[in-house]
């Protein structure tokens, strides 16, 4: 998924007493976050900054665009395209810079040092959105230009930006009266503080969990890869001789997955689905804050709940909409897992197991099953993907779809040695964007995977283009002492994936900064990142990748053909895993409570009316939603990636009609889709790429569950006004 930093959402005034008086001293003209970077490209001179620059620079930041700001108000000129949306948005330069900076390392490299700034930061970022997006004197230059769009001839790119800093303004409470604007202030800088506290404990919980394995034979049936992460791990940790653990992606799955020992996978299940749940890392209060506080601030803004407010600003519009593909395929979902339960019970007897297949054991007997079935060794799979061969095969698929090559450039600077950093470059040769990769699992790196940006891009006054700094950041297992890092498939998808992300804020051609990239509906934002992992499994590009780590030897055909075989194999457990979480993300989004919830009967209560099946958990547990929990980005909005992978299956059946290297297929989507980030109306974008709007038919055919005789679904919701 990409980072989401959006200004106007986020809560200077009382926090900046709460800055040390020593970093307050520095001279800011001596800041090295403040300076022109003279480094290749622009990229930040992590080596030269400090911890004690941040809060400076920010404070520094808002100021300059505070300035900015009153400039714009205080302009006597008839409000324009260009001295009001123009000048706000490059008034913003400035704090975008610092934030970009910060949360980037807050997130992949972190520190107390770190956590202890955010603690002052992130609130300083959210009241200064607040100050900008309260204003009612800038607010009603904006509106003087929405009002006279129809007759001031903008193009369809220039009336969209109106459009959008129009609804932006109203849905920040521009047009509450003074005492309410005040109460949202204080909503949003509560929950600034209440998402820093939910990530806190997460990060800490995940920190703090850990199995101590003293016995070789409980290690059974797991790779030697993960054998030895663990024994590595264990001598970190001051256990030499044993092996530990941890909750972090790579051990957590292998353990689910391949671990003989029942007693093992049910310890590791339970750890991972009781985090962040009790003791001091507990977030149920957390969440209960976020809730209230959410569904006051809806309420404040005029809508009945908190979900219909996140839903009306992106392609889905209402709730209603989102749970409504949500059950198109939930139900053919629940109906596969029913098949999937029967064939791993069925393994489960053979083998004279008394006991009934229960959550931990899913992972577990799927994989039985499918060696059974496919004749697939996962351990032997992984030894084909070593992290940099799949890294390889990324460049290659960029390259023969859209022209591009990355060459690595190993002196530029890094905020970590794991770091790599790549000049991009056009089929022309010309510079289109540095590209950074930050693969392995670390404590000082929260869980999961992203893509975001130190730069924006976006086309200066004088038509000179302003190219981005991208960035891919992953959990994957480091390298060993005997063994490079290899991947399953699930972490191969993932980097396809991010990868597609970086693809959209690499190659996109928008002028403005607000719709560049990934600056996109958040039900569209997924699209470039979901197509991509299509090609990953591709015969013809998996030759040119996909190579053994020790011998060189190509991937045999015979391994390619059961992999694909394979494809949709457990996709009843994997989508309703997804579907459940979004379907429960949504559930919360429509409460307004008077008291608070209790966390784990609410959640019981939502699977009950789901007829969730028993032997599958969430994908997130609500203590551990951090896309619906650690920040707005996702909240009410986890479904998106389902409602994307309608468009990207539909999509990419395109691409496998034309040949999936097309040049023609290839060029349309980079044009109209990467390109064009938030340019024009997403659906639009999508049929001027694929020529008609899309069903959920290509979605459920991907995952294997539409049956033959099924007939087809309807289409997504149209935008408003379409």
């Amino acid at each position: 998924m990409p980072m989401k930093i959006n200004l106007l959402t986020l809560a200077v005034g009382a926090c900046l007493a709460a800055i040390p008086s020593t970093s307050m001293a520095q001279k800011t003209q001596d800041n090295p976050i403040l300076a022109e970077y003279t480094t290749p490209y622009g990229i930040p001179p992590f080596d030269q900054i400090k911890s004690d620059d941040y809060l400076p620079a920010l404070k520094a930041a808002i100021a300059s665009q505070q300035a900015a700001v009153k400039a714009i108000v205080d302009n006597p000129a008839a409000p324009t395209f260009d001295n009001t949306i123009l000048a706000l948005e490059a008034s913003n330069d400035p704090v975008q810079k610092v934030v970009l900076l910060f949360s980037a390392l807050e997130e992949a490299n972190s520190s107390p040092e770190i956590v202890a700034i955010a603690e002052v930061f992130n609130p300083m970022v959210s009241q200064n959105a607040d100050e900008i997006a309260m204003n009612d004197a800038l607010f009603q230059r904006v509106k003087k230009l929405y009002d006279e769009r129809d007759k001031a001839g903008y193009d369809t790119s220039r009336r969209r930006a109106i459009e959008e800093s129009y609804r932006s303004f109203t849905r920040n409470g521009a047009l509450l009266p003074s005492a309410e604007k005040e109460q949202l202030k204080a909503l949003n800088t509560k929950l600034t503080d209440l998402y820093f506290k939910f990530n806190r404990n997460l990060l800490n919980a995940t920190n703090a969990f850990e199995i101590t394995v003293d016995d070789k034979a409980c290690l059974a049936g797991l790779p030697a890869t993960t054998i030895a992460a663990a024994a590595e791990e264990a001598a970190s940790r001051g256990k030499a001789g044993k092996w530990v653990f941890t909750l972090h992606a790579p051990s957590r799955l292998a353990v689910l997955q391949y671990a003989s020992d029942r007693d093992l996978r049910r310890q590791m299940y339970e750890g991972y689905t009781t985090l962040a749940s009790k003791g001091e890392y507990n977030n149920y209060p957390v969440i209960n804050e976020i809730v209230k506080t959410r569904a006051q601030k809806a309420k404040l803004l005029g809508y009945p709940t908190y979900a219909a407010y996140m839903t009306e600003n992106v392609m889905a519009k209402t709730p209603e909409a989102a749970e409504n593909l949500l059950m198109q395929i939930w139900k053919p979902a629940v109906a596969r897992v029913g098949e999937e339960v029967a064939e791993m019970q069925a393994v489960v007897n053979a083998e004279g197991g008394n006991f009934e297949i229960a959550p931990w054991d899913y992972y577990y007997y799927a994989e039985k099953v499918r060696k059974n079935k496919y004749n697939i060794n996962p351990d032997e799979v992984s030894e084909y993907f070593a992290v940099d061969s799949v890294l390889k095969g990324i460049f290659t698929m960029a390259n023969r779809l859209y022209g591009l090559t990355f060459e690595e450039m190993p002196d530029a600077p890094k905020y970590h040695p794991d770091v790599k950093v790549y000049d991009v470059k056009d089929a022309d040769g010309k510079h289109v964007s540095v590209f950074m990769t930050d693969y392995f699992t670390r404590p000082s790196k929260r869980q999961g995977a992203w893509m975001f940006v130190f730069k924006e891009s976006y086309e200066r006054p004088d038509g000179v283009s302003e190219r981005p700094i991208v960035y891919n950041v992953g959990n994957f297992p480091k390298p060993t002492a005997d063994a490079p890092s290899l991947l399953s498939l699930d972490e191969v998808t993932t980097m396809f994936h991010e990868f597609g992300h970086g693809l959209h804020g690499m190659l996109t051609r928008a002028k403005l900064r607000s719709q560049a990239g990934t600056n996109v509906d958040r039900d569209f934002v997924e699209l470039p990142s979901q197509i991509h992992e299509h090609w990953a499994l591709e015969p013809e590009l998996l030759k040119e990748y996909a190579h053994h780590y020790k011998t060189g030897e190509v991937i045999p055909d015979s391994l390619i053909t059961k992999l694909q075989a394979a494809s949709t194999h457990n996709q009843g457990f994997m989508t309703t895993e997804l579907v459940g979480a979004a379907l429960l993300d949504l559930n919360w989004g429509a409460l307004n409570p008077d008291g608070d919830v209790d966390v784990d009967a609410f959640e019981a209560q939502v699977a009950e009316k789901l007829g969730k099946p028993a032997q599958i958990a969430y994908r997130y547990r609500s203590p551990y939603f951090k896309h619906i929990f650690g920040s707005d980005g996702y909240a009410s909005g986890y479904y998106t990636y389902l409602w994307a992978e309608v468009l990207d299956a539909d999509g990419f059946e395109l691409f496998k009609e034309k040949g999936i290297f097309d040049p023609a297929t290839a060029k349309s989507f980079k044009e109209n889709i990467l390109e064009m980030g938030g340019s024009d109306d997403p659906m639009t974008l999508y049929v001027k790429f694929r020529g008609q709007k899309p069903t959920p038919d290509a979605l459920l055919r991907n995952r294997g569950l539409l049956r033959p005789a099924e007939p087809k679904r309807g289409e997504l919701p149209a935008p408003a006004g379409k």
